[in-house]
């Protein structure tokens, strides 16, 4: 990848995560950054360094493990992807390639309550949701969870405060760009609930 598509594969992906309307898929990754804007940042080397050092896929991983691993993407500018973005990385990268056992982990804390208590949002957010904002399940479990049970047009209905809105967003924008075998994950949870 070139320093210019690496420049708009982070400006795609910035308005992915933080602009309801734009779909880094359905649009191809396009952006409307031209060279000229390229080359009047005074961060373009970044950009020429980091397409030097990664793959094209690596590239895209990289910004989609800053965009989620931050707390509000609209807020992450560059600098602080020069300095935090590889730690960012690399931890994602574990979490992705340990997914199974994290999901199985994280379930079993989660499912020592009832399995209806962790949906309930009748009396405000659902223990899932609260278990999230504490860090006890990751953000990739919670895509999990929605891949399966569907529960995020649930909450999108009845809970309407923003911190709902900001992690379902956050669910809706990370789950294209996580591969997951919904059966797989389905079979850990029956063993998780089940107790085998």
């Amino acid at each position: 990848m070139v320093p210019f598509d690496t420049y708009k594969t982070y400006l795609a992906l910035k308005n992915h995560f933080t602009k309801d309307s734009y779909d880094y898929h359905k649009y191809q990754g396009k952006s409307r950054a031209s060279l000229q804007s390229f080359y009047k940042r005074k961060d373009r080397y970044w950009f020429e360094k980091l397409s030097r050092q990664k793959e094209d896929k690596e590239v895209i991983d990289f910004f989609v493990a800053n965009f989620v691993s931050c707390t509000d993407p609209q807020t992450v500018w560059i600098g602080e992807m020069i300095k935090e973005g590889e730690t960012r990385y690399r931890s994602w990268q574990k979490r992705i390639q340990s997914l199974s056992y994290l999901f199985r982990e994280e379930s079993q804390q989660l499912f020592e309550n009832k399995f209806e208590e962790v949906f309930d949002c009748s009396k405000g957010h659902p223990l899932l949701l609260k278990s999230f904002l504490i860090g006890n399940i990751s953000l990739e479990t919670l895509v999990i969870y929605d891949r399966i049970f569907l529960f995020g047009k649930n909450f999108d209905k009845k809970l309407k405060d923003p911190v709902w809105e900001t992690v379902s967003l956050k669910i809706k924008k990370y789950s294209p760009f996580l591969h997951i075998d919904v059966f797989h994950y389905k079979k850990i949870l029956k063993q998780v609930v089940g107790g085998t």
